[in-house]
């Protein structure tokens, strides 16, 4: 049984780490390292500090917009740290940029190597809840038994922040990305919406990132703003996109391969909150 428990408690240290890609689908760091700062700066409004002011549209495309009880609204308003910041890790070392990502939401993450690639999604959708006092609605999977785990249940009556981040800590220590997989609905990508999540549960390892604005043309054709945490425990950042230097950082929703400059997603591995 003790054997069981370790190889059980590894699958979930480790279930947010780096794939190991073959020599057909890996990102090669050459093209990471071509990306072109005056294609990125070109929809980078630097001095801004939210995420619909920082990040302009490009040319042809017209952001959505959103009332102050949606998601999107809350995800368009997560405020930026500083152009330039570094992303810090939860024990205060900073990750280079790397050509890997161009701007940090401020939020707080914690001291412990908890707040990961799923966690972060979770949080982000969580805060939305709590941020409107929708405290019955947060509520997550954990990889154990499958079961969900509500805030409310938790909570006792007590919705304080100290007693939420209490919560959060907690689920993120029991889910990750195969338990959040099956909590969540698959979609089309064609119908995807900010809030969306591009999800792979991988063997053993997995990853996630989230639509934090989104674009569209005359045609239909949408654009995304992509957003991640990663191993260990980081900030939340806002993602450079390494195949398309002109539409940096917005990535193009389309069917086939989704690059990200730490991990290579499927257009069929789009989720959804129900």
């Amino acid at each position: 049984m003790k054997n069981y428990t370790c190889l059980f408690l590894l699958f979930l240290i480790f279930n947010c780490k780096k794939e190991e890609p073959d020599s057909t689908e890996k990102i090669e760091n050459s093209v990471l390292n071509t990306l072109s700062e005056e294609a990125t700066e070109n929809h980078i409004n630097q001095k801004e500090t939210l995420i619909l002011n920082r990040f302009s549209v490009p040319n042809n495309y017209h952001r959505m917009h959103y009332t102050k009880s949606d998601f999107g609204y809350f995800l368009q308003h997560l405020k930026l740290k500083e152009y330039g910041t570094l992303v810090s890790y939860y024990n205060g070392k900073e990750k280079p940029v790397n050509n890997i990502y161009n701007a940090v939401i401020d939020l707080p993450i914690g001291n412990k190597d908890l707040h990961q690639c799923a966690d972060a999604a979770m949080r982000l959708r969580a805060d939305y809840l709590y941020q409107h006092k929708r405290y019955d609605k947060i509520s997550f999977h954990f990889l154990s038994d499958g079961k969900p785990r509500s805030f409310t249940a938790f909570a006792k009556g007590d919705f304080s922040q100290e007693n939420y981040w209490k919560y959060l800590e907690y689920v993120f220590s029991s889910a990750n990305t195969a338990s959040l997989k099956n909590q969540l609905r698959s979609i089309d990508y064609h119908t995807i919406k900010i809030g969306d999540i591009l999800l792979q549960q991988g063997n053993p390892y997995g990853h996630a990132v989230m639509v934090v604005d989104l674009a569209e043309n005359e045609k239909g054709e949408k654009i995304v703003l992509l957003a991640q945490s990663y191993m260990p425990a980081q900030e939340i950042q806002i993602l450079n996109n390494p195949t398309d230097q002109k539409l940096n950082p917005w990535y193009k929703v389309e069917q086939g391969k989704i690059k990200t400059p730490e991990w290579l997603f499927t257009s069929d591995e789009w989720k959804t909150w129900d």
